[in-house]
């Protein structure tokens, strides 16, 4: 498969500027400087960083120059040290994956869309200037199948505006069911040579997100404890569970990433390293990039203190 060039491995800076309380004190000090020092130590060549559209608009869809701030003070301090940054929206208005935010109406209104076309607009004028290290998310996490021809109309006219800007950056574009890999299918073909197709990875979710209190019980058990063993999640599990994305990025000649992967803090370590090293081994047979969920808290912290005992060995497999 090509290989997504300067994006092969990288972490995720969730609750950053995104799901977080957006107070002042959260946007300017979750992540400092040694935290982005500490990722390049670890031998990441990039980091993805969640923003919520709210950071970068007020109510009425203008601009903030502080929120605005906040994104390129991130991304100055990654290109110091030497991070690739994918620029990742989050949430936008009439949209959000947490149906806790109460954003809705998104895919049935051409205000919404056209609100969104004009913010990844100011986004690419904003950060345009380095295609090489920096590329665009569009979307966090589209939910519902049902959402899928409506995406990718909107895709479509999203990439065609924001190319007009920014030619040459790379845009990545995710589909359904959160992302999910057995989606990706369902994207059209890419806009150009510069789209790569984009999935998360935390199945089996019994495993990865046991006793989530997030997590609807009626579609998921995972309110039980699970080992790796019963999980199941083998590279050969891995294998099948990403035959078909690999088969329809091959086919239409792109790239596939993982921008989210991880393992619920509730895992004990040892559990959460075999994991690690499963799904590893296919992104690496595959030359499949990725950014591993997440840099600190958020209920997958790598850098929490339960990791210190694993950590060295764990990030060989991230």
């Amino acid at each position: 498969m090509k290989e997504f060039k300067g994006f092969k491995k990288g972490i995720d800076l969730g609750g950053w500027l995104s799901q977080c309380d957006y107070s002042k004190e959260r946007l300017e000090g979750f992540i400092k400087e040694d935290d982005i020092k500490t990722i390049a130590s670890w031998g990441a060549d990039h980091v993805r960083i969640p923003i919520d559209f709210n950071v970068l608009e007020d109510n009425n869809g203008g601009y903030s120059d502080i929120g605005f701030g906040y994104v390129k003070n991130a991304v100055d301090m990654c290109m110091r040290n030497g991070l690739n940054i994918v620029i990742d929206l989050h949430k936008t208005a009439g949209f959000s994956f947490d149906k806790g935010e109460c954003e809705t109406g998104f895919f049935d209104s051409a205000e919404l869309q056209e609100r969104f076309y004009r913010l990844w607009e100011e986004i690419a004028r904003r950060f345009c200037f380095d295609s090489e290290h920096i590329a665009f998310e569009l979307l966090n996490e589209v939910t519902d199948k049902s959402f899928i021809t409506v995406w990718n109309k909107v895709v479509k006219t999203c990439i065609g505006r924001i190319r007009k800007i920014a030619p040459d950056t790379v845009i990545l574009v995710g589909s359904y069911w959160n992302n999910s890999v057995n989606a990706v299918k369902d994207l059209d073909a890419p806009y150009d040579d510069r789209v790569v197709y984009n999935f998360h990875c935390y199945d089996p979710l019994e495993f990865t997100h046991q006793h989530a209190p997030w997590v609807d019980p009626e579609r998921f058990d995972v309110n039980k404890d699970m080992t790796y063993a019963e999980s199941g999640a083998t590279p050969e599990y891995f294998e099948q569970l990403f035959a078909e994305a690999i088969k329809t990025a091959d086919e239409n000649n792109t790239v596939l990433y993982c921008g989210e992967y991880g393992v619920i803090d509730k895992v004990p370590a040892e559990e959460v390293l075999e994991w690690y090293k499963s799904i590893n081994s296919v992104f690496e047979k595959h030359n499949i990039g990725r950014c591993a969920w997440s840099y600190k808290e958020m209920d997958f912290g790598l850098s929490d203190s339960r990791l210190d005992g694993i950590r060295s060995t764990l990030l060989k497999y991230i």
